[in-house]
């Protein structure tokens, strides 16, 4: 298979890695790069027009910055090929709508990689909440860690993630936790929301998010940061007979003190299983769709708050 991967930054190369680990002689990567001076990349070939690439793409990986979603997603419309498109879809709604509709009727299949959905932890709970067998009364999601801790031996206030003009804001990054609870109990009601940046980190995203999702019948709270320094990643669900907590950086799922799950896999067999579900429906047109780019765009609507 002829794959072209736009932006060859370290989540494109997990997504190679996550290819290679499926098959390593059943895929051919071409990498579409703006110039002939970006060097290249071993068992990669360039290519520097869509037009002049010579060969056709049985699909396209976008995983270049944020911000240059639009634009990226937008020349490749026009290609009708399955699209796999790294979170979140796009930095903000404009023209978004009318982009989507295009994409829906040109693309055989989208997928908005959220690799949360793969995590073994909320693989869990999804099974447990359709069981139907316990009432939900209050859901606490949160998502803390330190940003300039991500990238050691990088100025963490020169990367996108710190920069608002390249898509940055810990409420984008970390639209995974959005995208899971959506995952586990649909679109809320109601949403309220409070984005600021107030931290000691200095710098112009949005660095707090606090979301507040209405539901029948429980409320779920989301809160995420940039500046926590122990590093938290968790999921506490209030049941009316008993509350059942998963740690997803600890890869363990308490209830009480009572361990219900743990799991020894690595963050990186998330990418690769999701890597497997994106080739499958490629394959199985009859698998259910998940995470397409409607769906995406209207958690990325909470997000960014409908602006």
């Amino acid at each position: 298979m002829n794959v072209l991967i736009i932006g060859l930054g370290s989540i494109a190369k997990k997504h190679i890695d996550a290819l290679t680990a499926i098959a390593p002689a059943r895929f051919k990567i071409y990498a579409l790069r703006s110039g002939k001076g970006n060097g290249d990349v071993e068992g990669i070939t360039n290519v520097f027009s869509l037009e002049d690439a010579g060969v056709s793409f049985d699909f396209a990986i976008v995983s270049n910055p944020t911000f240059n979603h639009y634009e990226t997603l937008r020349s490749l419309s026009a290609c009708r090929i399955p699209l796999f498109i790294e979170k979140p879809l796009f930095h903000n709604l404009l023209n978004g709508q009318a982009l989507v509709d295009e994409l829906s009727r040109n693309s055989p299949l989208t997928y908005v990689a959220c690799n949360l959905r793969f995590h073994p932890c909320i693989l869990y709970l999804k099974e447990m909440l359709a069981t139907g067998t316990h009432r939900v009364n209050e859901v606490n999601v949160y998502g803390g860690s330190y940003l300039p801790e991500w990238r050691p031996g990088a100025d963490f206030r020169k990367i996108y993630s710190a920069n608002r003009s390249m898509g940055g804001g810990v409420h984008l990054d970390l639209i995974h936790e959005l995208d899971y609870v959506t995952w586990l109990w649909g679109m809320p009601a109601e949403v309220r929301s409070t984005l600021r940046n107030r931290s000691s980190l200095a710098i112009d995203v949005v660095d707090y998010a606090n979301y507040l999702l209405g539901y029948d019948d429980f409320s779920v709270n989301i809160t995420l940061n940039y500046y926590r320094r122990d590093a938290r990643r968790t999921c506490e669900i209030v049941f009316d007979d008993g509350t059942v907590t998963a740690d997803l950086i600890g890869q363990k799922i308490m209830a009480g003190n009572e361990l219900l799950f743990s799991s020894s896999a690595s963050i990186h067999d998330t990418y690769t299983a999701q890597m497997k579900y994106f080739l499958s429906a490629m394959e199985n047109r009859d698998l259910p769709a998940m995470n397409n780019i409607r769906e995406a765009f209207e958690v990325l609507k909470i997000c960014l708050n409908n602006e």
